[in-house]
Protein backbone atom coordinates (compact mmCIF):
# COMPACT_ATOMS: atom_id res chain seq x y z
CA UNK A 1 0.00 0.00 0.00
CA UNK A 2 2.95 2.35 0.50
CA UNK A 3 3.69 2.10 -3.23
CA UNK A 4 0.07 2.90 -4.09
CA UNK A 5 0.11 5.97 -1.86
CA UNK A 6 3.36 7.18 -3.44
CA UNK A 7 1.88 6.72 -6.90
CA UNK A 8 -1.24 8.67 -6.00
CA UNK A 9 0.88 11.48 -4.57
CA UNK A 10 2.77 11.70 -7.84
CA UNK A 11 -0.49 11.84 -9.79
CA UNK A 12 -1.84 14.64 -7.64
CA UNK A 13 1.37 16.64 -8.01
CA UNK A 14 1.25 16.47 -11.79
CA UNK A 15 -2.43 17.36 -12.07
CA UNK A 16 -1.96 20.31 -9.76
CA UNK A 17 0.99 21.57 -11.75
CA UNK A 18 -0.67 21.68 -15.12
CA UNK A 19 -3.48 24.73 -13.70
CA UNK A 20 11.35 1.80 -35.53
CA UNK A 21 7.98 0.38 -36.04
CA UNK A 22 4.63 0.89 -37.67
CA UNK A 23 1.11 1.24 -36.40
CA UNK A 24 -1.28 -1.69 -36.03
CA UNK A 25 0.44 -4.80 -34.80
CA UNK A 26 4.05 -4.10 -35.69
CA UNK A 27 4.46 -0.85 -33.79
CA UNK A 28 7.17 -0.60 -31.13
CA UNK A 29 7.22 2.59 -29.08
CA UNK A 30 10.67 1.85 -27.70
CA UNK A 31 12.42 1.28 -31.02
CA UNK A 32 14.47 4.05 -32.54
CA UNK A 33 13.22 6.26 -35.37
CA UNK A 34 13.38 5.23 -39.00
CA UNK A 35 14.65 7.44 -41.81
CA UNK A 36 12.27 10.33 -42.40
CA UNK A 37 10.51 10.10 -39.03
CA UNK A 38 10.02 13.45 -37.29
CA UNK A 39 12.32 13.92 -34.32
CA UNK A 40 12.75 16.69 -31.77
CA UNK A 41 15.96 17.69 -30.03
CA UNK A 42 15.55 19.45 -26.70
CA UNK A 43 18.76 21.24 -25.77
CA UNK A 44 19.02 21.94 -22.05
CA UNK A 45 21.44 24.72 -21.25
CA UNK A 46 24.72 23.50 -19.72
CA UNK A 47 23.57 19.86 -19.89
CA UNK A 48 23.11 18.69 -23.47
CA UNK A 49 20.59 17.23 -25.89
CA UNK A 50 17.60 14.96 -25.44
CA UNK A 51 16.49 13.40 -28.74
CA UNK A 52 12.88 12.31 -29.12
CA UNK A 53 11.03 10.32 -31.74
CA UNK A 54 7.62 11.87 -32.41
CA UNK A 55 4.47 9.89 -33.24
CA UNK A 56 2.26 11.82 -35.70
CA UNK A 57 0.22 8.74 -36.65
CA UNK A 58 -0.90 8.05 -33.09
CA UNK A 59 -1.12 11.63 -31.76
CA UNK A 60 -1.39 13.93 -34.79
CA UNK A 61 -2.70 17.02 -33.03
CA UNK A 62 -0.21 16.88 -30.15
CA UNK A 63 2.68 16.43 -32.59
CA UNK A 64 1.46 19.26 -34.83
CA UNK A 65 1.12 21.50 -31.79
CA UNK A 66 4.61 20.69 -30.49
CA UNK A 67 6.27 21.06 -33.90
CA UNK A 68 4.42 24.28 -34.65
CA UNK A 69 5.40 25.89 -31.36
CA UNK A 70 8.98 24.64 -31.56
CA UNK A 71 9.51 25.87 -35.12
CA UNK A 72 8.41 29.37 -34.25
CA UNK A 73 10.79 29.42 -31.27
CA UNK A 74 8.05 29.40 -28.63
CA UNK A 75 9.96 27.10 -26.28
CA UNK A 76 13.41 28.63 -26.69
CA UNK A 77 14.59 30.16 -23.44
CA UNK A 78 11.73 28.78 -21.32
CA UNK A 79 12.38 26.65 -18.25
CA UNK A 80 11.46 23.29 -16.87
CA UNK A 81 9.49 24.84 -14.04
CA UNK A 82 8.64 21.60 -12.24
CA UNK A 83 11.01 18.74 -11.54
CA UNK A 84 10.22 15.66 -9.47
CA UNK A 85 13.00 13.09 -9.24
CA UNK A 86 12.01 9.60 -10.38
CA UNK A 87 8.82 10.99 -11.90
CA UNK A 88 9.11 13.74 -14.53
CA UNK A 89 10.37 17.15 -15.66
CA UNK A 90 7.74 19.62 -16.91
CA UNK A 91 8.12 22.73 -19.07
CA UNK A 92 6.59 24.77 -21.85
CA UNK A 93 5.02 27.58 -19.80
CA UNK A 94 6.16 31.12 -20.69
CA UNK A 95 5.21 32.34 -17.21
CA UNK A 96 7.31 29.66 -15.50
CA UNK A 97 4.52 29.11 -12.98
CA UNK A 98 2.77 26.05 -14.37
CA UNK A 99 -0.44 27.95 -15.05
CA UNK A 100 0.37 29.62 -18.38
CA UNK A 101 0.90 28.80 -22.02
CA UNK A 102 -1.17 28.50 -25.16
CA UNK A 103 -1.40 25.87 -27.86
CA UNK A 104 -0.30 26.39 -31.46
CA UNK A 105 -4.00 26.44 -32.35
CA UNK A 106 -4.82 29.29 -29.97
CA UNK A 107 -7.06 27.24 -27.67
CA UNK A 108 -7.01 23.98 -25.73
CA UNK A 109 -7.20 20.80 -27.79
CA UNK A 110 -8.44 17.30 -27.13
CA UNK A 111 -6.63 14.31 -25.67
CA UNK A 112 -5.35 11.61 -28.03
CA UNK A 113 -5.10 8.17 -26.47
CA UNK A 114 -3.63 5.32 -28.50
CA UNK A 115 -3.36 1.60 -27.85
CA UNK A 116 0.16 1.92 -29.27
CA UNK A 117 1.54 4.48 -26.79
CA UNK A 118 1.98 4.44 -23.03
CA UNK A 119 3.72 6.73 -20.49
CA UNK A 120 6.83 4.55 -20.34
CA UNK A 121 10.24 5.62 -19.05
CA UNK A 122 11.40 8.53 -21.22
CA UNK A 123 8.02 9.33 -22.79
CA UNK A 124 7.05 12.81 -23.99
CA UNK A 125 3.53 13.67 -22.81
CA UNK A 126 1.15 16.61 -22.80
CA UNK A 127 0.52 18.28 -19.43
CA UNK A 128 -3.06 19.28 -18.76
CA UNK A 129 -5.54 20.62 -16.21
CA UNK A 130 -7.93 17.75 -16.82
CA UNK A 131 -9.51 16.09 -19.83
CA UNK A 132 -9.06 17.86 -23.19
CA UNK A 133 -7.15 20.88 -21.85
CA UNK A 134 -3.89 20.53 -23.77
CA UNK A 135 -1.91 23.69 -24.47
CA UNK A 136 1.83 24.28 -24.68
CA UNK A 137 3.02 22.49 -21.54
CA UNK A 138 4.64 19.07 -21.76
CA UNK A 139 6.58 16.70 -19.55
CA UNK A 140 9.13 13.93 -19.91
CA UNK A 141 8.74 10.91 -17.67
CA UNK A 142 11.85 9.82 -15.80
CA UNK A 143 10.55 6.97 -13.66
CA UNK A 144 11.42 3.43 -14.67
CA UNK A 145 9.34 1.73 -11.99
CA UNK A 146 8.10 -1.59 -13.31
CA UNK A 147 4.64 -2.95 -12.62
CA UNK A 148 2.73 -6.21 -12.52
CA UNK A 149 -0.99 -6.96 -12.29
CA UNK A 150 -0.87 -7.04 -8.50
CA UNK A 151 0.50 -3.49 -8.30
CA UNK A 152 -2.09 -2.25 -10.79
CA UNK A 153 -4.90 -3.67 -8.68
CA UNK A 154 -3.42 -2.11 -5.53
CA UNK A 155 -3.25 1.33 -7.15
CA UNK A 156 -6.80 1.02 -8.52
CA UNK A 157 -8.19 0.13 -5.10
CA UNK A 158 -6.40 3.02 -3.37
CA UNK A 159 -7.58 5.49 -6.02
CA UNK A 160 -11.18 4.25 -5.75
CA UNK A 161 -11.14 4.67 -1.97
CA UNK A 162 -9.68 8.18 -2.12
CA UNK A 163 -11.60 9.66 -5.07
CA UNK A 164 -14.64 7.37 -5.39
CA UNK A 165 -13.97 6.80 -9.09
CA UNK A 166 -12.07 4.30 -11.18
CA UNK A 167 -8.82 4.58 -13.04
CA UNK A 168 -8.89 3.27 -16.60
CA UNK A 169 -6.65 0.26 -15.97
CA UNK A 170 -9.53 -1.99 -17.01
CA UNK A 171 -8.91 -0.97 -20.62
CA UNK A 172 -5.16 -1.55 -20.42
CA UNK A 173 -4.18 -3.99 -23.13
CA UNK A 174 -1.82 -6.90 -22.66
CA UNK A 175 0.70 -4.98 -24.78
CA UNK A 176 0.55 -2.06 -22.37
CA UNK A 177 1.00 -4.33 -19.36
CA UNK A 178 3.94 -6.07 -21.05
CA UNK A 179 5.61 -2.73 -21.80
CA UNK A 180 5.21 -1.44 -18.25
CA UNK A 181 6.57 -4.71 -16.89
CA UNK A 182 9.55 -4.69 -19.28
CA UNK A 183 10.49 -1.00 -19.43
CA UNK A 184 8.74 0.63 -16.47
CA UNK A 185 7.17 4.05 -16.47
CA UNK A 186 4.44 6.24 -15.02
CA UNK A 187 1.76 3.56 -15.31
CA UNK A 188 -0.61 5.48 -13.00
CA UNK A 189 -0.91 8.10 -15.75
CA UNK A 190 -2.31 5.59 -18.25
CA UNK A 191 -4.92 7.41 -20.37
CA UNK A 192 -4.56 10.53 -18.21
CA UNK A 193 -2.16 12.38 -20.54
CA UNK A 194 -1.49 12.21 -24.28
CA UNK A 195 1.77 10.43 -25.12
CA UNK A 196 3.30 11.73 -28.34
CA UNK A 197 7.04 11.03 -28.26
CA UNK A 198 9.76 8.77 -26.88
CA UNK A 199 13.36 9.55 -25.96
CA UNK A 200 15.81 7.49 -28.03
CA UNK A 201 19.03 9.32 -27.15
CA UNK A 202 20.08 11.51 -24.23
CA UNK A 203 18.52 9.67 -21.31
CA UNK A 204 21.63 10.59 -19.32
CA UNK A 205 20.80 14.26 -19.88
CA UNK A 206 17.19 13.67 -18.83
CA UNK A 207 18.30 11.99 -15.60
CA UNK A 208 20.77 14.78 -14.93
CA UNK A 209 17.91 17.28 -15.29
CA UNK A 210 15.64 15.39 -12.89
CA UNK A 211 18.39 15.43 -10.27
CA UNK A 212 18.62 19.22 -9.82
CA UNK A 213 17.85 20.75 -6.44
CA UNK A 214 14.29 22.04 -6.05
CA UNK A 215 12.22 23.97 -3.52
CA UNK A 216 9.16 22.69 -1.65
CA UNK A 217 7.03 23.28 -4.77
CA UNK A 218 9.34 21.20 -7.00
CA UNK A 219 10.63 24.31 -8.76
CA UNK A 220 14.37 24.14 -9.54
CA UNK A 221 16.43 26.42 -7.30
CA UNK A 222 18.46 27.39 -10.36
CA UNK A 223 16.68 27.82 -13.69
CA UNK A 224 16.69 24.68 -15.81
CA UNK A 225 16.61 26.37 -19.21
CA UNK A 226 15.41 24.99 -22.52
CA UNK A 227 18.02 26.57 -24.75
CA UNK A 228 16.13 25.50 -27.87
CA UNK A 229 13.95 22.80 -29.38
CA UNK A 230 14.72 21.84 -32.97
CA UNK A 231 12.66 19.67 -35.30
CA UNK A 232 14.14 17.53 -38.06
CA UNK A 233 13.64 14.36 -40.07
CA UNK A 234 15.69 11.43 -38.84
CA UNK A 235 18.56 10.54 -41.14
CA UNK A 236 18.23 13.66 -43.31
Amino acid sequence: MKKAVAVLFGLMLLLAAAGCGKKNGNFDQMSGPEEGDPVATITIQDMGDIKIRLFPDQAPKAVENFIGLAEKGYYDGLTFHRVIADFMIQGGDPTGTGSGGESYFGSDFEDEFSDDLFPLAGSLCMANRGSNTNGSQFFLTTTSEKVDDGTLKQVEEAYQLRYDKDLDFGSMTETAKKNFEEYGGAYWLFRQHTVFGQVYEGLDVLHQAESVATDENAKPLNDLIIEKITISEYGK
